[in-house]
């Protein structure tokens, strides 16, 4: 019970009520360091439940957050990576060079390569946040070139980054959750190729599809 409550106090939390124009509901704002002490606490009132002592409660808190070490170790160098060619400008080149791609296309065109595009983009940075930080100012500005609603572009990134973040070894919560679960990367990737090839099938098709019914 106190393991499902906690859970709903997540969900409570991180929903900004206000920005919904319910104000009479109190907005709480809580994110990444309010959650991880709400889980902590949790752990320790669950610990006392199950009549643990403070010395038993600390060796199974450790226990347990021994499997998350490797997870971490991998998540840090992640974001290495995409901190690096942030830095090194790496990722400002790579922009550079698909501004030209994109340019001068037909609509449903310019919305299918604009899903292609944005595939090494997601691949190269797994933050979809990060990613559209760094793409959209360069690429949403084309699709007025193309006549095309800048919306496409962003559905077009929004499903790039979705179907190369189930499998991408930069992506922090795929590399992760393997780690935790103990499931092979190769293993992964034999399980889910030809998913992923219909969802980018799909996705691309959808777009291209999209551009062509609001350019009539």
């Amino acid at each position: 019970m106190v393991f499902g409550l906690s859970f709903l106090i997540l969900i409570y939390a991180v929903i900004p009520w206000s920005d919904f124009g319910i104000t009479w509901w109190p907005t709480l704002g809580w994110w990444f360091g309010e959650l991880s002490a709400l889980f902590m606490v949790s752990a320790i009132i669950i610990g006392l439940i199950a009549g643990y002592k403070d010395q038993e409660l600390v060796s199974n808190f450790v226990d347990g957050a021994k499997d998350f070490i490797t997870p971490a170790l991998i998540i840090a160098v992640a974001r290495g990576i995409t901190v690096i060619m942030h830095n090194g400008l790496i990722t400002d080149t790579v922009l550079h060079s698909l501004e030209g791609v994109v340019a001068g296309r037909t609509s449903a065109g310019f919305a299918g390569l604009m899903y292609i595009v944005n595939l090494p983009l997601a691949f190269l940075i797994p933050s979809s946040s990060g990613h559209a930080a760094l793409a959209m100012p360069i690429l949403a500005p084309l699709a007025d070139f193309a006549k095309v609603p800048r919306s496409i572009v962003v559905t077009a990134y929004q499903s790039a980054s979705g179907t190369i973040n189930l499998f991408a070894p930069t992506s922090v919560i795929i590399m992760g959750a393997l780690a935790v679960a103990r499931v092979g990367y190769d293993r992964w990737l034999r399980f889910v190729w030809l998913f992923l090839i219909i969802v980018a099938v799909v996705c691309f098709a959808l777009v291209a599809i999209g551009a062509l019914v609001v350019a009539q």
